[in-house]
């Protein structure tokens, strides 16, 4: 099976319906993983999205806030929609993909939103910054229960709104107290990596020692001349699909599209043998 992989978090779909319609003609993807797609389930421009070939959609919503879609031109079998950490938000869809969705040796694809965590990197003072520690915490729980390591055919991505590597940051020094990139974070995302061996796909492409970013802020005006970005979002992948992707990319061209959202979709073309 042969296909490309998409993931983005869009910050409202409905206002940026235009701009996931440029995408898909430019780029193609036949699953795209969306995150922040601040609808309801009855309010996803589910008719919209279909009229660009995905056949199969998923949603995950909640009013206002969150919620996650996976959108796909080939067949799955919708799996769970998870609360992980005991919130009620729509933060996590997971689909069993491809035609071996029916028997055989599904690909267990996950799409998170974890969550940004506030601006002061204190739990005890930011009760946001408490809830993304737990949920990471929860995250490595979860995964870190699942049997079978070396064979389970998973793939992970979304918006994990952590940058783990020095070069994940355009000032690892700078970021250190700045929530998405400090040690608090690090180590439970590490941990949470760790839980089931998972492969840092978009790492296996570019080296550890080469910046690589997915997210710039609206506040840098001229965000390319400044270049001050963070890697927030992410694909993942067990060790059974380690190798499998012969192609990574980060759109950043999106990032200069009318009304664009902060972050800019990743894409991954994976070829696994059924």
């Amino acid at each position: 099976m042969r296909f490309r992989l998409a993931t983005w978090n869009i910050n409202s779909v409905r206002l940026r319906l235009d701009l996931v319609e440029r995408f898909v003609a430019s780029y193609g993807p036949d699953v795209l993983c969306l995150q922040e797609i601040k609808c309801i389930d009855d309010s996803f421009p589910e008719l919209q999205l279909r009229t660009l070939g995905f056949d199969h959609v998923a949603v995950c919503g909640q009013k206002g806030y969150h919620g996650v879609a996976t959108l796909s031109r080939l067949p799955f079998t919708q799996l769970e929609r998870r609360d992980i950490c005991g919130r009620g938000h729509a933060r996590h869809l997971s689909v069993a993909l491809g035609e071996t969705a029916n028997g055989g040796n599904p690909i267990v694809l996950h799409n998170v939103y974890v969550p940004s965590g506030g601006d002061i990197p204190d739990p005890v003072l930011n009760p946001k910054f408490r809830h993304k520690l737990d949920f990471l915490d929860a995250m490595k729980t979860w995964f870190g229960g699942m049997p079978d390591k070396r064979t389970n055919r998973m793939v992970m991505v979304g918006d994990l709104n952590v940058a783990p590597l020095p070069t994940d940051v355009w000032s690892h020094k700078q970021l250190l107290k700045v929530v998405s990139h400090t040690p608090e974070e690090v180590e439970r995302l590490e941990a949470v990596q760790a839980s089931h061996d998972w492969v840092d796909v978009m790492r296996r492409h570019v080296p550890a020692d080469e910046k690589l970013y997915t997210w710039w802020s609206y506040r840098n005006r001229d965000w390319r001349a400044s270049n001050r970005g963070r890697r927030l979002d992410h694909i993942w992948a067990t060790p059974a699909l380690d190798g499998a992707t012969v192609d990574m990319r980060v759109i950043d061209e999106t990032r200069d599209w009318p009304r664009p959202s902060d972050h800019v979709p990743v894409i991954a073309d994976f070829v696994i043998d059924d």
